[in-house]
């Protein structure tokens, strides 16, 4: 008898894979309708969460995100350069986003592009940039942070800050001096031993953060709220909307990129309500992996 069950299981196994990609929209509404989704989460909960410290051992300060299959790696290399006129007392901090053809094989031709400056607008009070600053005027630290995709399965922008956050509070600013030529140059420990030269940075500090962003990107579909889609879930249901937020829940924005869904005043509410519960669990696991590195 235990053949013929197992050749039911898979007949039936395929009747549904079938019918899930033929008729992907009415396959997710069955499940919406139980308030229940085909990964077997309920439609308010978001995928697993995982933040590594110290990923890239070369970089100034790096964070490998992963929520739910969705995997972000951020690293930052820092680099002295002249503040401009304008802001003299300054440094700066450059974003790039990179996502290479092998993170997936079903991204939409623009979202890459997008992510980046979107991003970048999310760092506005999180960083005094005063603090970059080495000497006035004359010299300021440049700090690169790239975001690189390594798998795209949903909520490509709430990993991809996730990761950026998470790689400047482990970000270390490397010790340098003054040498005879007035340059900045990185000071090491002989060099801080010989006291030979002027010190601008005794020793490797750290940036002080302040209203830590956090988001959760959420789909709107009918009377539906879905937090944290998957890939599969936002190409079937494309109105998107994210919602980010401070570690203290006051909304810094909201960004939705389109959809033919209208995103009304109680469904906004329901989706701030959603991400100041989302924002809560990544605070602590943020915390939670800095005390262990502080370790």
């Amino acid at each position: 008898m235990g053949p013929p069950n197992a050749s039911e299981d898979l007949s039936s196994e395929m009747e549904v894979d079938a019918f899930r990609r033929l008729f992907p929209l009415r396959f997710f509404e069955r499940h919406l309708a139980e308030s229940i989704r085909p990964d077997g989460r309920s439609l308010s909960k978001a995928r697993d969460t995982s933040v590594f410290l110290g990923a890239v051992a070369s970089a100034n300060g790096s964070a490998l995100v992963k929520i739910g299959s969705t995997t972000m790696l951020t690293a930052i290399k820092m680099e002295v350069m002249t503040p401009s006129l304008e802001s003299p007392d300054e440094g700066c901090i450059a974003i790039d986003f990179h996502m290479p053809p092998i993170c997936s094989p079903i991204v939409r031709p623009g979202r890459p592009a997008e992510a980046a400056p979107v991003v970048s607008k999310q760092f506005s009070g999180l960083v005094n940039l005063k603090e970059l600053s080495l000497v006035n005027g004359k010299a300021a630290w440049l700090a690169y942070l790239d975001v690189y995709c390594l798998d795209a399965d949903g909520a490509l922008f709430d990993a991809a800050l996730l990761s950026a956050v998470a790689a400047l509070s482990h970000l270390q600013i490397p010790a340098v001096a003054m040498n005879d030529d007035g340059k900045i140059v990185l000071m090491s420990e002989e060099d801080g031993q010989k006291q030979a030269q002027e010190q601008v940075n005794k020793e490797k500090r750290k940036l002080t953060l302040k209203s830590i962003p956090f988001s959760l990107t959420c789909i709107l579909h009918k009377n539906y709220i879905l937090a944290d889609p998957t890939s599969e879930e936002e190409s079937i249901m494309e109105t998107l909307v994210t919602i980010v937020l401070d570690s203290s829940s006051k909304l810094i924005s909201l960004y939705k990129p389109g959809g033919p869904v209208l995103a009304y005043t109680s469904a906004i509410q329901d989706c701030v309500a959603l991400t100041r519960q989302r924002v809560k669990e990544l605070k602590t696991i943020l915390e939670e992996q800095n005390s262990a590195m502080e370790v």
